[in-house]
């Protein structure tokens, strides 16, 4: 319980701190005034003032903020919204920017610490008559080898490759039970027959066996890279599914994800890198989303004002609906935290 609570604080603290430090940096190139710097919310446990900016951190460790002078106010003095609209979408934007360059570090990192990576043939068991397997002629027996040049070692390895290609081609090298080898191509489906897959196969890892495998920088950088633009995919894909029915709506808050992260904290470092990863491309999407209280919906009004050619929505009313988007997110918050703390009680996990 205190390495779990430890990890879930240690990842959350790192991810916002980025997040804050976008914002933070940003500000002052641009010269906004910076009024408060703080980790966590308020009250405050201690706090010092420097150059300007009060610096604190504060009892409740889910969250962060960076507070500017004038944020809807363009009267006030060195004010965000005194500045033009491009610094103004940068220094609201910095913080999902940093969101998303901070994966690159957690996956480089990861790959370049030892880790243990499972080995196996990934064997056809069953084969669904009207699936697009079956339309390729995969049939029950056959191993699977690799999809569109990459590697399968393993279920994980190849469930992650059907996600990428959803709705898309992808070459599938098969060996059949005679030991000759076919590449075939196959096209997952985003809505597949309940309980039947976007492929339509059943699998298991055969002769299988732990292996510890660790990169070089050199080949952990592209990686890493690699690695960010796959886990975009499947987040879009991921939220693609869920509008269309094909995937189920999980949502999870601080508690949800604290719980996560003690089932990922038991794999060792390199899996923990990696969820932290995960977590921070999520951050750094969701808070661009065009909501009110967000940054998202912060630019949704600066944009405005460029359609609108300069004429601003009025900074009472713009605070109002930010002020009202809060506290709906606030009701969410506790809604998902109570949905999180039911489901730890009744035993169940978001991981699969």
């Amino acid at each position: 319980m205190i390495l779990t609570l430890l990890s879930f604080l240690v990842i959350l603290m790192v991810l916002i701190l980025a997040h804050e430090l976008g914002h933070f940096v940003t500000a002052k190139i641009f010269g906004v005034t910076v009024e408060e710097f703080g980790l966590g919310f308020p009250p405050r446990l201690v706090s010092f003032e420097k150059g300007g900016t009060r610096y604190s951190l504060n009892i409740i460790p889910l969250g962060g903020f960076v507070k500017l002078a004038g944020e809807e106010d363009p009267n006030i003095s060195n004010s965000l919204a005194s500045k033009s609209i491009g610094t103004r979408l940068l220094v609201l934007s910095a913080g999902s920017i940093m969101n998303l360059i901070l994966p690159l570090l957690l996956f480089s990192t990861a790959f370049m610490i030892p880790h243990d990576v499972l080995i196996g043939d990934v064997v056809i068991g069953e084969v669904d008559p009207d699936s697009p397997a079956a339309g390729a002629n995969i049939t029950a027996g056959d191993i699977i080898l690799s999809i569109n040049e990459k590697t399968i070692n393993n279920t994980i390895d190849l469930h992650r490759y059907i996600q990428l290609n959803l709705g898309k081609e992808m070459n599938i090298l098969v060996k059949h039970i005679d030991s000759t080898t076919d590449d075939v191509k196959v096209i997952p489906r985003w809505k597949p027959p309940e309980g039947r897959g976007a492929v339509g196969i059943v699998v298991t890892t055969a002769n299988p066996a732990v292996v510890r495998q660790s990169e070089p920088f050199w080949k952990a950088i592209p990686s890493g890279i690699t690695e960010c633009i796959d886990t975009f995919i499947l987040f879009k894909n991921g939220i693609i599914g869920m509008i269309i029915g094909s995937a189920p709506v999980e949502i999870a808050g601080p508690v949800g994800i604290a719980q996560i992260t003690g089932e990922v904290v038991k794999a060792g470092i390199s899996p923990l890198l990696e969820f932290a990863a995960f977590l921070s491309i999520n951050l750094g999407i969701i808070n661009l989303f065009p909501l009110p209280a967000l940054d998202g919906g912060r630019i949704i009004f600066v944009l405005l004002e460029g359609i609108r050619r300069g004429k601003r929505i009025s900074p009472r009313a713009e605070g109002l609906v930010h002020a009202i988007g809060f506290a709906l997110l606030m009701a969410a918050f506790l809604a998902i935290t109570y949905q999180d703390i039911a489901r730890i009680i009744s035993g169940d996990s978001l991981i699969p």
